[in-house]
């Protein structure tokens, strides 16, 4: 499979292109509202808790016996990423650009829901803080933040061994 790292690169500026905080972030705030949203949302209809905290609502199921990722393999994934309040914070959709990463790259939500997940499976993912940007929050993301992904798992490229994907002949 040609995943064209041109695009991981892509996704690994836009990641990283958050990391700088200028002012000091409350680690308070936010936390009350998030975990309010959290127990709400865990009584909507087909939302399942995971014992971590981590929440999803399947939207569409792949095929029976799909490829579910690990946590070292290379996955192709197509997501908007959003705030409670609606606020669309990134989207490879509006890109118009799939990302290619591994689950261990990602916020730790993303890392546990991708590797449940199969080949054609698309999630509404609920996200709490603690496994999202959690105090820190970045420049679009206010800290404590619960994050909405519509998450659709398009590929998976098995790493042999098990390593990370770095240096393996995909592109």
């Amino acid at each position: 499979m040609n995943f064209g790292w041109g695009r991981a690169a892509l996704l690994a500026a836009v990641l990283l292109a958050g990391c700088g905080q200028a002012e000091p972030v409350d680690p308070n705030a936010g936390k009350a509202e998030a975990a309010a949203f959290m127990e709400k949302n865990a009584k909507a209809e087909g939302v399942q808790t995971l014992p971590s905290g981590l929440q999803y609502k399947v939207v569409q199921s792949g095929p029976a016996g799909g490829v579910s990722p690990d946590r070292n393999d290379l996955v192709k994934v197509d997501y908007e990423g959003k705030l409670v309040d609606n606020t669309v914070f990134d989207s490879s959709f509006a890109r118009g650009a799939p990302a290619v990463f591994t689950p261990e790259e990602v916020v730790k939500g993303w890392t546990e829901a991708l590797q449940k997940m199969r080949v054609g499976d698309e999630w509404l993912l609920y996200v709490p803080p603690e496994l999202g940007y959690g105090e820190q929050g970045n420049p679009k993301i206010p800290a404590n933040s619960v994050l909405i992904f519509r998450l659709k798992l398009l590929d998976v490229a098995k790493v042999p061994g098990g390593g990370s994907g770095a240096g393996t002949a995909m592109g």
